[in-house]
């Protein structure tokens, strides 16, 4: 399994920024990021949602402004995975998944 390692700041802040831009075309669609932070030499489970053109983290605070790193500490993602909106106890939202992160950033991907 490929792990899509955390790059530099601007690089970092472009690869979410575009993850975001396709969200807000493409309402319908939550893009889950999967992966874990490294802090004191361990890991921490960490998960980032992107829906509607903003990106969320379920387990660690993000920085809201954009010239500020994205996580505090070094991160790695290692599994995303795209959803129908909404997310419902009774469906299978689940649409496909990658391990790449690049993957999605190309937008017919979210269809």
């Amino acid at each position: 399994m490929e792990e899509t390692l955390a790059s530099p700041k601007m690089e970092e802040i472009d690869l979410i920024n575009s993850l975001e831009k396709i969200s807000s075309k493409i309402s319908n669609r939550i893009l889950k990021l999967e992966g874990y932070i490294l802090k004191k030499n361990r890991k921490e489970n960490l998960e980032i949602i992107i829906f509607k053109g903003f990106s969320s983290s379920t387990t660690h605070p993000i920085a809201i402004n954009l010239e500020e790193k994205f996580l505090e500490f070094e991160y790695k993602i290692t599994n995303i995975r795209l959803y129908h909106s909404p997310l419902t106890e009774t469906e299978d939202n689940f649409i496909r998944e990658n391990k790449n992160l690049n993957f999605f950033l190309n937008q017919e991907k979210w269809i």
